[in-house]
């Protein structure tokens, strides 16, 4: 890929923007200058259905110098805007530039309708109906694709509704997941565990430690080999909101249930990631939005 991002292509780019506007200069001053071939009466001999004859007759000069403005045009933006390879052009313009001072303008014109919020508790802000109805937007914008459009999540997905937060449920704690984003991270761990036999006793011991339906002699096969999974689960399973391991008693299974779900995450592990949106929210939208998460598990 290097190749593609050396000074070569640049040039490469640029010398064949520019000859491709040379050219269609030439082709104009050629053709301007040609002649056709006529006969007396200005007829170039061409001749359809008996009496359909093709005259001569040149471009309204009108006509002919707007092709001569397109090339000046041409070089005139090349020379103001980026066009040629990794020339910025003169007045410094970019797209990137264009979208921010877009973005800018758009925060500067909605900020007094976030102005009211500024003072208000996250609580308080939960029970404004006003407040919500932007969250959801907020939320529809930026979260539902991977959340769902309920908040009720999808396989590796958290549900946003209930009380299982992974990272800490408090408006605090939202709004720190918001900006920085997660990184969940659970290695495979089938060679501490032991054999394929142990893996799936280990299996059956978490499902017991949830109530779920399991086979008790092999769940408690599975207790001491768990050993290897209280490091990051806690030793009553119920995981750590500092490391975001899941609670494994409250039969919340965010990716599947039963022994081969819980078999798989043993031998393969599993990596989730929520990327930040700190810089694409301000801070009213992200104190709004972290309003309305936090109230979808605490409706009262």
């Amino acid at each position: 890929m290097s190749d593609f991002v050396s000074d070569f292509w640049n040039f490469y780019v640029s010398g064949i923007v520019i000859l491709s506007i040379l050219a269609c200069l030439l082709l104009l001053i050629f053709t301007g200058r040609a002649h056709a071939v006529t006969a007396e009466d200005n007829t170039t001999g061409h001749v359809w259905d008996g009496d359909l004859r093709e005259m001569n007759n040149p471009l309204p000069r009108w006509w002919s110098y707007l092709f001569v403005i397109t090339v000046v045009f041409s070089f005139a933006y090349l020379a103001l805007y980026p066009g040629l390879g990794s020339y910025p052009g003169l007045l410094g313009w970019t797209s990137s530039g264009l979208h921010a001072a877009e973005v800018k303008e758009g925060d500067e014109a909605i900020a007094p309708v976030y102005a009211r919020f500024a003072n208000m508790s996250y609580e308080d802000i939960a029970k404004d109906t006003k407040a919500m109805a932007i969250g959801e937007r907020l939320y529809s914008n930026n979260c539902a694709q991977c959340h769902a459009s309920d908040a009720q999540g999808n396989k590796g997905f958290p549900n946003l509704t209930d009380k299982d937060w992974l990272h800490g449920g408090v408006p605090e704690n939202i709004t720190q997941t918001i900006v920085e984003g997660r990184i969940g991270n659970m290695p495979p761990m089938a060679a501490a565990v032991g054999t394929e036999q142990d893996v799936k006793n280990v299996a059956q011991y978490v499902l017991s430690l949830s109530g779920s339906p399991h086979d008790a002699g092999r769940a408690a096969l599975g207790k001491e080999k768990f050993a290897v999974c209280a490091a990051c689960h806690g030793e009553d399973g119920k995981g750590m909101q500092v490391l975001g391991s899941a609670n494994l008693t409250d039969g919340i299974w965010l990716h599947g249930y039963g022994e081969k779900a819980i078999v798989d995450m043993v031998n393969n592990g599993m990596q989730n990631v929520m990327p930040p949106q700190g810089k694409l929210l301000t801070e009213p939208q992200i104190k709004v939005l972290t309003a309305y998460i936090w109230g979808l598990s605490n409706k009262s």
